[in-house]
């Protein structure tokens, strides 16, 4: 067990630590985004390209002007790349002469998606929108002709285009789309961050003494609880509400389950005990600090890794 003059300066740390990244998190933006996927069925063999069209000239740092003529080149790029900044001027410039029947814009961003057969505008997308390819061989656009949403935090939709549609040029409504949320992949994310809380809780139990079998049992029987609730709560506020909320309700959320563990703890790890009786202050104090190091461990992978969160 680690003595009581080093646990202060350790829970300190943590604190501070916790200061130093939720204002990173809070309003450096560089917390979870809202995302949109679409996976394109029927294309395997085509060269084409995807954009949203947008129901607003804006979103976010994307909007429906090209600033200038100009082909952005960094410099000292050497000559072998030339071409492919030449190529995505002439894209950009390709997408945004596209005209709408309904109005929407172009926001200068687009993706190739000729290899892996999916778009996804993963930093601030249109609320409402409508799918536009473009196929550089035929020069021709496919655009849906329905209006979709971001209906999720992360939205995934499936495009299907059959050989007839392919065959159409400048075709609009050529292909039939379909809301198709990836609950596979949510859960083994879910799992994933689950899984990770526990051991970084179960490695600072180690640090504050508690080793003996019924106090790790008790430890784990309350974080799977207590996990599974958080995340259930807060893939339903992701889902539904988006990154603010999801922020807000995770504070206090830890700071409930800081609460109900440390109640716990202070009843049951001292109850188990194999060595001489610890300060009952120790355990409510194992409860904040791992909690905090927790949370401040989970918004670094949040920032590390957001296609996780």
């Amino acid at each position: 067990m680690i003595r009581s003059r080093g646990i202060l300066p350790f829970l300190i740390c943590v604190i501070l630590g916790g200061f130093m990244v939720l204002p990173m998190t809070a309003y450096a933006d560089t917390g979870p985004k809202p995302s949109v996927a679409v996976d394109f069925k029927g294309l395997e063999n085509e060269t084409y390209y995807a954009t949203l069209l947008s129901q607003t000239a804006s979103t976010g740092p994307f909007n429906a002007t090209i600033e200038d003529d100009l082909i952005y080149v960094p410099e000292n790029v050497s000559a072998e790349y030339l071409d492919e900044y030449i190529e995505d001027y002439n894209l950009r410039c390709k997408f945004a002469s596209y005209e709408d029947v309904d109005g929407y814009y172009f926001l200068d961003f687009y993706g190739d998606c000729s290899e892996t057969s999916q778009f996804v505008w993963s930093y601030h997308p249109p609320s409402n929108f409508k799918i536009l390819l473009y196929f550089p061989e035929k020069d021709s656009f496919m655009v849906s002709a329905e209006i979709y949403e971001s209906y999720a935090f992360r939205s995934y939709y499936t495009a299907y285009i059959t050989e007839e549609i392919q065959a159409a040029a400048n075709y609009n409504g050529g292909m039939t789309v379909e809301k198709s949320y990836n609950y596979v992949r949510e859960i083994i994310f879910f799992l994933i961050r689950i899984i990770v809380t526990i051991v970084i809780e179960l490695l600072i139990a180690l640090l504050f003494g508690f080793r003996a079998k019924k106090q790790i049992l008790v430890i784990l029987i309350v974080n799977i609880i207590t996990q599974f609730v958080l995340n259930i709560l807060l893939n339903v506020i992701n889902y539904n509400y988006g990154a603010l909320m999801f922020l807000i309700t995770y504070v206090l959320a830890e700071v409930g389950i800081i609460i109900l563990e440390a109640v716990v703890y202070y009843i049951y790890l001292n109850k188990y005990s194999t060595k001489k009786k610890i300060r009952k202050w120790i355990a409510p104090l194992y409860a904040a600090a791992a909690n905090i190091a927790s949370f401040c461990i989970g918004v670094f992978i949040v920032m590390v890794t957001p296609w996780l969160f």
